[in-house]
């Protein structure tokens, strides 16, 4: 489940959120495919752009790649050197990471680029920091294609477009292949991972989603309201359904 930081009042929210994310089936089969685009070798530097609490990082570690993550909120580094002691995560912006040129042999950024506030930056720095033959995997979701299983069809739909027009770049996910080809990069790949979810695990989120539009006027309380009771009574009866098309891409520098 892809969510941005401003979607979450606290960070310990977040941490919980991700957390739930990461272990499902589906996150772990997905980052697992990140890796094996990126073959790192023993002691390649590869780094992961937006870690968060440096899952990947130590994952990375363990399959003896030299990594290195990064990420601007101080107390998502904090957990993540707590959760995997000696990881070496550090705080820094996607446009200005602590490399030196071609110093990487593989870059990764998972569900970040939608918030950068200059992808296109970011994505030169990429390149910058990795050396010829190395590799880039990006993966992310697009916001615009949230599919949810509802009885109030046109309600969902200004649900899923409000919360998507809250995000910076909401559709850039899709458009992963063209950014890397135009950003330089050879042997682009690019795949398409549904995420499916039929729990109440997922209420929080689908609350959250509906929360959103109705702070944005996209819709009432009273709808918000009838929208979430609804899903409510489908997690109940093991009838809710939630789908989240992510896309992963890869390159060669």
């Amino acid at each position: 489940m892809a969510e941005t930081h401003s979607a979450y009042t606290d960070s310990t929210t977040l941490i919980r959120a991700l957390d739930a994310a990461e272990n499902l089936p589906g996150a772990v089969a997905l980052r697992e495919r990140g890796y094996d685009l990126l073959r790192p070798g023993a002691g390649d530097t590869v780094i992961d752009v937006g870690c968060g609490t440096g899952r990947a990082v130590a994952e990375l570690a363990e399959r003896g790649a030299r990594a290195l993550g990064v990420d601007l909120d101080p107390e998502m580094l904090a957990a993540a050197q707590a959760r995997f002691p000696g990881i070496d995560v550090r705080s820094a912006d996607a446009t200005d990471l602590p490399l030196g040129d071609g110093e990487a042999r593989g870059y990764r950024a998972d569900k970040v680029f939608h918030i950068l506030p200059e992808p296109d930056k970011a994505l030169a720095e990429a390149r910058r920091v990795l050396a010829p033959g190395g590799r880039i995997v990006l993966v992310g979701q697009d916001w615009d294609t949230m599919v949810v299983d509802s009885a109030l069809g046109e309600l969902t739909r200004r649900i899923v477009v409000a919360r998507a027009d809250t995000v910076p770049h909401p559709r850039i996910a899709r458009g992963y292949r063209n950014l890397l080809l135009d950003g330089g990069f050879r042997d682009v790949t690019f795949e398409v991972h549904t995420a499916v979810f039929t729990d109440a695990s997922t209420l929080p989120l689908l609350a959250k989603h509906a929360d959103v539009a109705r702070q944005t006027g996209a819709i009432t309380g009273e709808e918000a309201e009838a929208w979430t009771g609804e899903q409510g009574r489908r997690a109940e009866g093991g009838r809710l359904m939630l789908a989240i098309p992510m896309f992963l891409a890869s390159g060669v520098r």
